[in-house]
């Protein structure tokens, strides 16, 4: 190999959302550049005029952003390319690599017909391939259309080798000559490929394995214009649990759909990069750089990785409890005002309350957007109890427990978590109860739920003002139903 630097590339195409296969190749593309002290760059593949859009770039550099992967160099716009194709094809042309093939649509149409209908494999009948000089003449001469195909062996094998799935190889009785530009002078996506990456100095060339069979044509490219090959990787596919391909046309998530329901791009990162390959050493956790200090290529498993979304929830999880307080505020505290809880004002002014909130929820949420559903009752005193609960925890003796509750409640200057705790487990004691007697309907009356973090740290949290405030509502919830 002759490359001097490594150098990799993703190269998508902005026609929908951010594929997760798409991200993965990428995290991989980005872990091998900084392992090694590579480049890696980006082109986006935007021929497809009916289809792309420029919001659709939008999305794929947000979703790296996102991802926290920068990219070198500027990118690279495959639309503002279209004139570097056709000199080589050209080349190929006069170095006896490739012809100009004159069948019509229509005549093309009629020998795939007539193969179908004899149970054949279709493949060019290379009709064109040997015209002497001067039928190519004349057919120029009259102007008549023509596409430009590769000249391959007719005999013997293609063959390329893959860092992740060996030495690969194809009779070339199976490949069809196979058209490089079209008669508009456009070239054909594999060819375009091809002097794209060559232009590009991309020493490695990193995708899904989906690419297989265009792998096997681009090699043969490379081959006809005498360019070093790039290393070959190709990573498996990702497969959803009934070990389906997980595609956009089957209603995939896009990374944007992930980021909105409140998964931190640190475990998504870290998730989509087991997807495939291991460090070989059982971890499921591993930090940005960890993952960049021990990434190889000859790491990526050749078998299917299947998208688990209960694992990916998990780690989440695991991400979420090691932020600190503040971090996740930060995160939450724009939910919040999205979802009409509060004010950007109010959260200013009392951020320190909001971080204790936050620190009371971080035990019990998997998603950011936990904390926003799991938080209302902090926001409002304006909800409704849940149904069960009222037939279990709001009986007639509640009442007198309660009312005895709040008296003590009102009665300290300023109610702690401790405080709190001491109150309510004296009176128990009292009483000759068990604590849970007293916390059941104390929880339901001050969050109208039956289960939350810590009634003590969430009572502090309320304020003794509102706490005692809402066990009266709860009160007169109780005494109305009788």
């Amino acid at each position: 190999m002759t490359f001097s630097e490594t150098r990799v590339r993703i190269a998508p195409s902005p026609t929908g959302y951010f594929h997760v296969g798409t991200a993965r190749t990428a995290i991989f593309n980005w872990l091998y550049a900084r392992r090694v002290g590579g480049k890696f760059l980006l082109r986006i593949e935007d021929t497809d005029v009916e289809r792309s859009r420029k919001e659709y770039v939008d999305v794929i550099l947000d979703g790296l952003k996102w991802l926290g992967m920068d990219w070198d160099d500027e990118i690279v716009f495959q639309s503002s390319r279209l004139q570097s194709y056709k000199p080589f094809a050209l080349e190929l042309i006069e170095r006896g690599c490739a012809y100009r093939c004159f069948c019509t649509a229509e005549e093309l149409t009629q020998k795939r017909q007539a193969a179908q209908q004899a149970k054949v494999n279709y493949h060019y009948d290379r009709s064109c391939r040997n015209l002497s000089a001067k039928q190519i003449a004349a057919n120029l001469e009259a102007d008549k259309p023509h596409v430009i195909r590769l000249k391959l062996p007719l005999e013997g094998k293609a063959t390329f080798d893959d860092v992740v799935l060996g030495s690969l190889e194809k009779e070339y009785h199976e490949l069809d000559d196979f058209i490089i530009l079209k008669s508009d002078g456009n070239a054909i996506y594999n060819f375009a490929v091809v002097i794209d990456d060559h232009d590009m100095g991309i020493s490695h060339v990193i995708r899904g394995n989906d690419h297989m069979t265009n792998t096997f044509l681009q090699v043969e490219i490379y081959k006809a214009l005498g360019w070093d090959l790039p290393t070959f990787a190709h990573l498996p596919m990702i497969l959803d649990l009934n070990r389906n391909k997980v595609s956009k046309r089957k209603g995939a998530k896009g990374i944007t759909d992930y980021q909105h329901e409140g998964y931190l791009p640190e475990a998504v990162f870290n998730f989509l990069t087991l997807l495939g390959w291991s460090p070989k050493d059982d971890r499921e956790k591993m930090l940005r750089q960890e993952l960049v200090d021990v990434f190889t290529l000859e790491g990526i498993n050749p078998s299917n990785a299947v998208f688990n979304p209960e694992k990916l929830l998990w780690l989440n999880g695991e991400y979420i409890r090691e932020k600190t307080n503040h971090e996740i505020a930060v995160l939450v505290a724009p939910m919040l005002v999205d979802k009409g809880l509060t004010t950007k004002y109010c959260l200013e002014t009392r951020w320190q309350w909001l971080m204790k909130v936050v620190g009371l929820l971080k035990e019990r949420c998997k998603l950011l957007t936990d904390f926003v559903e799991m938080s209302s009752y902090f926001f409002t005193d304006n909800f409704e109890y849940d149904p069960k609960g009222t037939a279990k925890h709001f009986t007639p003796e509640a009442v007198k427990l309660l009312t005895a509750l709040a008296e003590k409640f009102a009665a300290v200057s300023e109610l702690t978590e401790i405080k709190a705790e001491e109150i309510v487990r004296t009176y128990a004691e009292e009483l000759l109860v068990k604590p849970a007697v007293l916390i059941h309907p104390t929880r339901l009356a001050v969050t109208g739920l039956t289960a939350g973090p810590s009634l003590f740290g969430l009572l502090e949290a309320i304020g003794r003002d509102k706490v005692c405030a809402r066990i009266a509502r709860a009160i007169v919830y109780i005494e109305s139903a009788k």
